[in-house]
């Protein structure tokens, strides 16, 4: 993952970040605020993920996003 990347799409994203996982709170997201390494750390501790699952879900994700935008 790009971190310039991932920081520039953040305000963006963050909304459709909270849709997707609903565990995170507001607090989490504000705390983020674009950092990936945080976005991962928090993914982890809130959805007990592994960082492999937490990185593959947050590619997906972001991904995803741009497909959205492109079509």
């Amino acid at each position: 993952m790009n971190k310039d990347i991932f920081k520039g799409k953040w305000n963006q994203v963050k909304g459709s970040i909270r849709s997707k996982w609903g565990q995170l709170t507001n607090d989490d997201v504000d705390k983020i605020q674009g950092d990936g390494e945080k976005f991962l750390g928090i993914l982890q501790e809130r959805y007990g993920y592994a960082r492999e699952r937490a990185e593959r879900e947050l590619h997906e994700f972001l991904e995803g996003d741009e497909q959205r935008r492109v079509s």
